[in-house]
């Protein structure tokens, strides 16, 4: 299956995207402290069935990085612009893993009529009520959303840091191989990608407004929901599932066994057939 790779030239920001398939869209959007090479060994097997698009967040991959704008509510426009005026759908299908969970969330609840089904992985939702960072199990929330500490701290230490993320939030320490973690250190060891990484933690806060104010106003999403966690390490198990019932009517999902954080890269087998059946219901 070929897999191009495209930037789309938008109103705030350049988009760096991969493409592959034909037929109804599947946007799947990357977390952190990845890019859309994420999405390696899921995009083969759905680009059998539909057209795939995995584009790198602002500021991150090969994605221009402006200085603002790292919110969810404006990433997620980032996403619209691409699909809907640069590509020019009005129809699609949205998945979001981890950060790229509440980019996808905030994408189906500002544009309800465009996305058809939604599926969210190994990530709460901001604003639905729980605590995001587990009561701080999540150490590197606090850490990472700290001014300027990080970037004193971190700059040419970025391997360290993000190393030890790879090695111990999956459920083995080599869920993601040494190779593959480099092709996401090369991204990462950039200033600007860096910084941008942290103004996405540091945009909780108006994150979860925006969610609430707009759970206030529209109430729940509508679509069809597939909610996923690992069960093990830093897997977010069932609080998924859980989360995506305090904001959506109608969600199915819950744990995926044998599996951290990275479920696109521990269990990609598992992971696409949950996907493939979700989607053609």
């Amino acid at each position: 299956m070929s897999i191009t790779s495209h930037f789309a030239d938008l109103e705030q920001v350049c988009l760096h995207y991969l493409q592959a398939g034909q037929g109804e869209t599947v946007v799947l959007i990357h977390g952190i402290p990845q890019t859309s090479y994420e999405w390696r060994h899921i995009m083969p097997e759905l680009a059998k069935h539909y057209q795939v698009i995995a584009p790198d967040l602002r500021g991150l991959g090969m994605s221009s990085k402006p200085g603002w704008g790292y919110d969810k509510k404006t990433m997620a426009n980032d996403i619209w612009e691409l699909l809907h005026k640069h590509l020019g759908l009005d129809l699609f299908y949205a998945v979001g893993h981890d950060w790229g969970g509440p980019v996808a969330y905030s994408l189906a609840a500002q544009h309800r009529e465009a996305v058809k089904k939604l599926a969210i992985l190994d990530v709460v939702i901001p604003g639905d009520g729980a605590d995001f960072s587990q009561g701080g199990r999540r150490w590197h929330h606090a850490f990472f959303r700290t001014r300027d500490l990080p970037e004193a701290l971190c700059m040419g230490k970025e391997d360290l840091i993000l190393g030890w993320l790879f090695d111990h939030y999956g459920h083995r320490p080599n869920a993601i191989s040494k190779e593959d973690q480099e092709i996401y250190l090369q991204c990462y060891r950039d200033f600007g990608t860096f910084r941008a990484m942290l103004e996405i933690y540091r945009a909780l806060p108006t994150d979860a407004e925006d969610n609430r104010k707009n759970l206030d106003e529209f109430g729940k999403l509508p679509m069809p929901v597939l909610a996923l966690g690992g069960s093990e390490s830093f897997g977010r198990g069932m609080e998924c599932i859980q989360s995506l019932r305090r904001v959506a009517h109608h969600v199915e999902g819950g744990e995926i066994a044998e599996c951290g954080h990275w479920i696109a890269e521990e269990q990609p087998e598992i992971l696409t057939k949950y996907l493939l059946d979700f989607l053609k219901k």
